[in-house]
């Protein structure tokens, strides 16, 4: 394709932007309506997948050293448990740490624990973190059988209960996500479908003074792109726009829990870049599928 060529296709793209004003106006605002849903959606979904991951990444597993256990002991213990393919990494703490812990977690209350501190009776302690959290019930039930493991605790019952949870949240949210994408796809290609019939004369015409496919098609193909990155423009700045003022609101509340929303920057950028990647597929695929069925022999 020539550069005079390719300088006419985009010529025409924009002509006939306005040429059908208000088929162009009901495209766009088919692609913004939609996006809308869509990164709204995205929004919550991520900031909920960033949540479940630092849930996930605070489970470890304590595994309780037995009394009589020897300094030799305890390190054939923890090469033990560093061997396990799944173990991402193992940490010592000392019963005095473990009693200083105690002290600290109960605040002003904790000063009753000081008595023990000439007699402590808590055990010596490795704590466990797995490569991938949901290996930590296997990797547990490993560790229980080693010797000198006194006692594995890792939160039985609970963890299962929160990967099971985190799971089905992680499922329903790319379910929706992947519904609401193919159903703002259908809505904007039988928009656009309406706005090519429309010119359907125009094609046939093309066609009849021996125009090629490929030529008819450059110019939808560069519409549907213009649609689909309009459409876009308002989407990315409401989202940001909502998602800058949550994140100022809440950040200082949230900053001292471990309830996390997701930094503006990148995250900024990722959102943005992706509906607006979304806008201009759809648009593309949209335009590609309508005037395919006027190309046909």
């Amino acid at each position: 394709m020539t550069f005079n060529t390719l300088k006419r296709h985009f010529r025409e793209s924009f002509k006939n932007l306005g040429r059908n004003g208000w088929m162009t106006f009901a495209s766009i605002s088919a692609v913004t309506v939609t996006l809308l849903l869509v990164g709204v959606f995205l929004v919550v979904m991520l900031n909920i997948q960033h949540f479940t991951k630092q849930v996930e990444k605070d489970v470890e597993i304590r595994v309780h050293i037995d009394l009589t256990a020897t300094d030799a002991d305890k390190e054939a213990l923890r090469k033990q448990i560093e061997a396990i393919p799944e173990v991402g990494s193992v940490t010592y703490s000392s019963k005095d740490e473990e009693l200083q812990k105690l002290i600290k977690s109960f605040g002003e209350e904790g000063s009753s624990f000081k008595l023990f501190e000439q007699d402590n009776p808590l055990s010596d302690v490795f704590i466990v973190k797995t490569k991938e959290p949901t290996d930590t019930v296997k990797v547990a039930k490993k560790i229980e059988k080693f010797k000198f493991a006194d006692k594995v605790k890792y939160g039985q019952g609970q963890i299962e209960k929160l990967f099971a949870t985190t799971k089905v949240i992680r499922n329903i949210g790319l379910g929706l996500i992947i519904g609401l994408l193919f159903t703002a796809m259908f809505l904007i290609s039988n928009t656009i479908k309406i706005t090519i019939f429309a010119r359907r004369r125009e094609i046939e015409i093309m066609r009849l003074v021996g125009a090629t496919n490929g030529f008819i098609r450059w110019p939808f193909f560069l519409e549907g792109l213009w649609l689909g990155v309009l459409g876009a423009l308002l989407p990315i700045t409401v989202v940001l726009s909502a998602y800058s003022y949550v994140f100022d609101l809440l950040h200082p509340k949230l900053e001292n829990t471990f309830v996390q929303l997701l930094p503006f920057y990148p995250f900024a950028w990722q959102i943005g870049g992706v509906l607006l990647l979304l806008g201009a597929c759809i648009g593309i695929w949209g335009s590609m599928m309508s005037v395919h069925r006027f190309l046909k022999v």
